[in-house]
């Protein structure tokens, strides 16, 4: 399971309906739904929220409005409700360490979003996070 922090615009088809799937997993475990991943490190950042369903429904929004702005047909009814939520911030070697990962899936995957990527001096965030100084989060397994 990865939950990207940066801007799903940058991921390809295969990794955009991923995301898609493997955070509505996430949904249901948050939402007590299922036994597996609970553990998870990917969902340390939610779990930490006060109210953790109202940030990843805010999450999944974002890969929400990414997908339709690309022709999906995502089930927006599979989010809930949007509600008002601060920011998480989000170490700038976080960043660095996915935008890295990505590279590297896309250089097999997609020449055309790789090109694209490693010409940008910066890259965006996901909406719900802000952005820090820091090194790569805790909860991250390096690989």
């Amino acid at each position: 399971m990865r939950i990207w922090s940066l801007h799903p615009k940058y991921l390809d088809t295969k990794g955009l309906i991923a995301l898609w799937r493997e955070t509505l997993l996430a949904k249901h475990v948050l939402e007590g739904k299922t036994k597996g991943y609970t553990h998870h490190p990917q969902l340390e950042r939610f779990k930490k929220q006060q109210h953790p369903l109202d940030y990843i429904n805010k999450y999944l929004m974002g890969v929400y409005d990414e997908a339709i702005s690309r022709g999906f047909d995502f089930d927006r009814n599979k989010i809930g409700t949007i509600l008002p939520t601060e920011k998480i911030p989000l170490n700038k070697g976080q960043l660095e360490y996915e935008k890295n990962h990505l590279l590297n899936k896309l250089k097999l995957r997609d020449q055309n979003k790789y090109h694209l990527l490693t010409l940008l001096p910066e890259i965006e965030i996901h909406p719900l996070f802000v952005l820090q100084e820091g090194n790569i989060e805790n909860w991250e397994i390096i690989r």
